[in-house]
């Protein structure tokens, strides 16, 4: 019985010991000396069972102080033992730049959660040694060699000076220079009365209004049109009489004969405006002849193959405060881009001189 139980026990601790080897972790550096600046690399090897997750150690920016890391390449994973075992492969590029010997602390990887550590480095680093014999000393200031692609802004500013210039010497001139703004104007001459009033008639014409039931439209914009006409034509203002003070008006400058039809259209449109009187289709188109006879017969005669020439006029306007402004304002902007120009031209020259 005691010798079952020794064999369970013995057999027990060898499975544990196989088990704790099944994971091994091991470090190895490239080069164990280098000179400040060069770089080498640490090479991290895990091997475990293929169903376990291996963790490798994340560094920020260093191992230990003085010792940087560069760069950390992707792990490299091989399956062993017909795909049984892992072997992960992580590298770490470091370098350092202080002269000295590093000691490099075992580096841990978790195996499903469980550590384990590789073996301690250390890293030697040397300065670089300095040459007397070859050593002559801090060389002079070179010069940059002559670019035109570097000059292209300072030649834009010097092309750009000349019209800014000049636009902004005009500006001050005409703020300075109060005189009065002297403009030409065209007017162009005004109809005669009868033509005006016939152009009216001829629009009243083609609508038809009255063909509409519209009769006292009608009639009110027809002798509106003959109102303008008798203004215009014989100086009284027949807008605002009535229709028997505009008959005895005319009566006084006028033939009696040219006057009758014109009495029986006003005394027609009257019954239509204010008595609702509903006149006959020809006597609408009657009337309307009427009031275009009238307009012939009263006309001035003038010569109809002489065309009115536009009158020319001179203006004479003063400066205003808002086109004083905008001088102003013109004359601010172009001395700030005269100045930025002028400062930045300097500044390239003094540079490249200097």
């Amino acid at each position: 019985m005691r010798k079952i139980i020794f064999l369970i026990t013995l057999l027990g601790l060898l499975t544990g010991r196989m088990a704790a080897q099944s994971v091994t972790v091991d470090a190895k550096i490239d080069s164990l000396q280098i000179l400040i600046g060069e770089q080498t690399k640490i090479t991290l090897e895990v091997s475990t069972d293929a169903d376990k997750r291996a963790i490798f150690p994340v560094y920020t920016d260093t191992i230990v102080k003085g010792v940087e890391i560069i760069d950390i390449a992707k792990p490299d994973t091989q399956y062993l033992n017909d795909r049984k075992r892992l072997l992960i492969k992580q590298e770490y590029t470091i370098t350092s730049f202080d002269s000295a010997l590093y000691y490099l602390p075992p580096m841990q990887v978790l195996v499903d959660n469980k550590p384990y550590q590789s073996k301690a480095l250390a890293l030697k680093v040397y300065s670089v040694p300095l040459d007397t014999l070859r050593f002559y000393g801090p060389k002079p200031v070179m010069a940059a060699p002559f670019v035109w692609k570097d000059w292209y802004g300072v030649m834009a500013c010097g092309i750009l000076l000349i019209p800014f210039g000049f636009l902004l010497v005009y500006l001050i001139m005409r703020i300075f220079d109060n005189k009065p703004i002297i403009r030409k104007v065209k007017v162009e001459p005004k109809l005669p009365p009868h033509q005006l009033a016939l152009q009216e008639i001829e629009r009243i014409k083609a609508e038809k209004v009255w063909q509409k039931g519209m009769q006292k439209e009608y009639y009110t914009e027809l002798t509106d049109a003959l109102r303008g006409y008798i203004k215009d034509r014989f100086g009284f203002n027949a807008l605002e009489m009535t229709s028997s003070e505009i008959i005895a008006k005319l009566l006084e400058v006028n033939d009696k004969d040219a006057i009758a039809d014109l009495r029986s259209l006003f005394e027609t449109a009257d019954l239509v405006k204010f008595a609702k009187h509903n006149p006959l289709m020809n006597e609408n188109d009657a009337n309307l002849i009427n009031a275009i006879d009238f307009i012939n017969e009263t006309k001035v005669q003038e010569d109809d193959n002489a065309k009115p020439q536009p009158t020319e006029i001179t203006v004479i306007e003063k400066r205003s405060l808002r086109m004083k402004i905008l001088l102003g304002a013109g004359i601010v902007v172009l001395s700030i881009a005269v100045i930025a120009s002028l400062i930045y031209i300097g500044t390239e020259l003094y540079s490249y001189f200097a």
